[in-house]
Formats: C-alpha cells, structure tokens, sequence
C-alpha cells in the first residue's frame, strides 16, 4: 500500500531527444548554414585504430581461404584491402555526419543510407561533459555528450571535435538555457577567475591512500576470462587442481612428501601475493579514474576533471544539485576519510548514478564545498533519530519459514541428521546479527530545511537533501510492516530519491506535512533552470 502526493513534474523526463527519419535528403551542396558542421576530421583516426579489433576476424577468415605458392603475398593484399574498406566506409560515414546549433536545439544528422536526425532542446539538455580517450588525447581532441537525464546516460554524443569547439558547445547550450548568448557568458566565467585555486584536488599520496582502500581481486577475473576464451592453446584445464599436482610430479616435486612447515609458508606467500595483488589492482585502477582530479567553482557551477588515460571534463550547475551523499566505510573512517557526491539530474555513467566530486576527503573539507551547493553539514541541534527494532526483526521473520523448510529437506531428502540440519539455523542468527548492526548505524532527521538519512553499515551513506528539493512525498507499507504498524515514507528528487524506513504512521505523516509545507511553494521549473 502506497500513498503519493506530487509537487511538480521535474525536467528530467524521458524522450527529451527526439529521432526522425528526414522525409527527404539532406542538401549536399550550399553554404553552412544548410550542412552544419562536421565533426573533426582527425576523429577518423581515432575511429579507426580503435575499430581494429573488430577487423581481426574478418581478416583471418579472408586470409584463411588464401592457397597457393603466394600466399603470403594475397594474404597481405587481402589484409590491405579490409583496412580500405573499413576505412573508407569511417570516411563515409564522416562525410555524411553534421551537427546544427540552432536556436532551439542541437540537432545531430548522420547515416549513409538511411539519414536521421535527432534533436536536443536547450531546456532537457541537463549536462554537458567532454572526455578525452587515449588517442583523442594524442591528437588534441575530444568527444562532446549530452544527458537529458533520461536515465541511460548520455542520450547524444560527438565523436570528435577539437578543444576549443566542445568548450564553446558547451557554454553556447548553458548560455542559451540561462537565455543569454554564449559571449556573455564567457565574459562572466572569465570574470569569475576560472584559473583561481581548485575547490578541491587529489594528490599522489591521496590517490595512493584511496588505491588502497579501494582493493580490489578483479584482475583474476579478467585472467580467468582471457584464459578461458584462450584455453584451446593450452592442453589441460586451467582450473583443474588435480592437473597441475600431476604436472608437478612429472617433474619430480611429490605433494605428499613436503614439510608441513613448508606448505604453511607456501600458503602464507600465497595469501600475501595475493594480497598484494589486490592493493595494486586497487592502486592501478585509483590512478587510471582519478590521476588529476580537480574540482573548480565557475560561474557554471562545478567544474571537475580527471582521468590519467581517458580524461573527462564535467561541469554541474550548482541549481541542479539536488543532495549530497556522504560515504565512508568502517575501516576508512577511523582516520576520518570519507566521499562526497552529489545527485544531479544528469547521471554520471551508466554504472554510476551520482557525481563524484571528492572521492577521499576529510569532513572539514567536504563540507564547504557541499555549502557551494546550497547543503550544510547537521548541526548538534540536530536530533538524529534510531527506526524501530522490529523492522529489522520483521524482515528475519520472513527468513525463518524458508530455513525451516530447508532443514526438513535436508533430513528427507539428502539422508542428514537432524543435529547437522540445526547448521541452517546459522543464516537468520547471522541475519539477526547484521540487522542489529544496521539498526545501530540507521539515523534519520529533519531539521525545517534539510532532511537527513544514515544507512548501511560497510559503506555508511549519510544523505543530506534540502526540502525545497522534494518533488513528491509516499508513504509506503509492505505486509510485514504493517503487521509491525511501521511505514516507510520515500522522498522523490529529479535525479534520485530518500527514504526513511522503520516510522510509525503518525511519525511519518508529520514529517510528510511538515516538508510539503516547505517544499509546497517551490517552482521547480524555476530552480532547475538556473546555474
């Protein structure tokens, strides 16, 4: 059972970019203004070298047909022949792309065949971000995304101009939405000092700290996909322990005869290469995401880059920060080390829904610039409130039938006895176990201007969201809760939600007041149009 009161529709509404078929095709010959302008011709480069993976399968089945005296020679020809083709159909493809920055919209035509546009209003355009791959690194150039807030990431992208024309689209559609033109908003940023000292910035000792806490055993993974998609050059499984014993004995090493002290220190020099590999996984991939992060206040609003291979160029208008996300973990926390990211209507990633903007920073720094946004730290008046115990206890409770019914098909089915079955009782003692430690950590508050939800209990979130910002309010109740009389009441933003968990009806419906008297008032459409 659900209860939702609305208080606006926000901007980020799906289908904010719009695909057609042109009725007819586009003019090839005229001045500019009726082609648009292409992208930069080095992205063809780019395109290319990054497109040769794709060609080697092609090319070893052409070259496998080759027979005869000069193979070699036709198998090189055939090979030219497929880098030709696949390069003239990138040039094509090139040729028949332009973009339209018209008053309205961006408006985007590509296809060889079968042309489409697709057209982009200023006012569902939520960010606009810039970000330089390896090659287009080299080469001086860079790719241009729009997000819509669509949910899918970028909903459009330019693939690739230089610098200085994915800077001046971005300023043209941030100008624009503010109503002004792109001169004059330059004029301001410049004004503002963009080269002034960063908000915040990570240094090499921080991103070795944050490469540590950030361990990681992925690395194995993509060595057991490699060796997986290659074990046909191998003539054993891989992953079969009893193989390499055997091999090991081929070569005169008996398993069974080692020192027991040796295998322990075997197994020791183990777990700590393994060890080891995990804080250098964690360390390379700290380095590659975040090597240069630096974040800046512009008259846009914040400006963040960073990246050692891939460099990524973000700017975040401070009205269209919705709420702060304050993360930490127990072990990170006792030498007072903690995140910062904020929500905003444009999402980040695909895999990341939230903008970074300080990934290990003390509290004294993080805060300041959480107050650029419009969002302050809690106070000590700030009564931060525990949910109630039987939340948790309901949810253990839903656990219990399926244990029971797994230990009496222990003892039917698998011929067990009943001593051993009373193991499975195990899972909802540990389930009892981390729901205690969740309703120790579980906080929420709310002061007349923010609201404030603390949660989990390996990676704490304290999220802080301003109520002006609160689009529609729900009271919720699943069947368990309702038998415990406790709700839970979901605060909806453009970009994200909050939700406190484990109230009691009356608790909930007084808070629920309380923030639609302040947000009630708010256009949203107003906000949002800002920064």
């Amino acid at each position: 059972m659900a209860q939702t009161q609305l208080l606006g529709e926000g901007p980020s509404e799906k289908g904010a970019a719009t695909t057609h078929a042109l009725p007819q095709p586009l003019p090839q010959a005229g001045g500019e203004q009726h082609e648009g302008q292409r992208l930069h011709p080095l992205g063809l480069i780019v395109h290319f070298i990054t497109g040769l993976p794709q060609l080697i399968f092609p090319s070893a089945a052409a070259m496998f047909g080759v027979r005869g005296a000069d193979a070699g020679l036709g198998a090189l020809t055939v090979f030219a022949i497929v880098l030709f083709v696949s390069l003239f159909f990138r040039w094509l493809a090139w040729l028949r792309t332009h973009y339209h920055i018209g008053e309205d919209d961006i408006r985007i035509e590509r296809g060889i065949l079968s042309r489409s546009a697709r057209s982009i209003p200023y006012d569902r355009i939520q960010d606009v971000s810039v970000e330089q791959k390896p090659f287009a690194r080299l080469l001086g150039i860079g790719e241009v995304k729009f997000e819509t807030g669509g949910g899918k990431g970028e909903d459009a992208k330019l693939s690739y101009v230089s610098l200085e024309e994915a800077e001046r689209l971005r300023e043209t559609v941030r100008a624009r939405r503010a109503g002004h033109i792109a001169h004059e908003a330059r004029a301001e940023e410049l004004a503002e000092g963009v080269a002034s000292s960063p908000v915040f910035a990570m240094d090499t000792k921080r991103l070795v700290i944050l490469g540590i806490y950030s361990f990681s055993l992925v690395i194995f993974a993509v060595l057991g996909g490699v060796a997986q998609q290659f074990d046909f050059l191998i003539d054993f499984d891989w992953w079969d322990f009893k193989q390499w014993i055997g091999i090991a004995e081929e070569r005169g090493v008996d398993i069974t005869h080692i020192n027991r002290s040796v295998q322990i220190g075997g197994a020791i020099i183990a777990l700590v290469a393994l060890t080891a590999m995990g804080f250098a996984t964690g360390i390379v991939r700290t380095f590659l995401k975040e090597y240069g992060f630096r974040l800046d206040r512009t008259a846009k609003g914040f400006r963040r880059r960073r990246g050692l291979l891939t460099l990524t160029d973000v700017v975040m208008p401070v009205a269209r920060v919705q709420a702060a996300v304050v993360e930490t973990g127990p072990i990170r926390k006792r030498s007072g080390w903690h995140a910062l990211k904020f929500v905003s209507l444009a999402q980040e990633s695909k895999d990341e829904s939230h903008h970074m903007v300080a990934p290990l920073a003390q509290l004294d720094e993080i805060w300041p610039i959480a107050a650029e946004a419009g969002i302050n730290a809690p106070t000590a008046d700030t009564l931060m409130q525990r949910g109630r115990l039987t939340w948790w206890l309901a949810g253990i409770l839903l656990v219990l039938p399926i244990v029971f019914a797994a230990m009496a098909a222990v003892v039917l089915f698998a011929d067990a006895s009943p001593t051993k079955s009373l193991l499975l009782l195990l899972i909802p003692f540990a389930l009892l176990i981390v729901g205690a430690i969740e309703w120790r950590i579980y906080r929420h508050a709310d002061d007349g201007a923010q609201l404030y939800v603390r949660r989990r209990w390996w990676r704490q979130q304290l999220t802080v969201m301003p109520q002006v910002r609160v689009q529609s309010v729900e009271i919720a109740q699943s069947p368990l809760a309702r038998l415990a009389g406790l709700v839970s009441l979901r605060f909806g933003v453009a970009g994200g939600k909050l939700e406190m968990i484990a109230l009691s009806r009356d608790t909930a419906e007084a808070i629920r007041d309380r923030v639609l008297a302040v947000a009630a008032p708010v256009d949203f459409s107003e906000i949002n149009r800002r920064g």
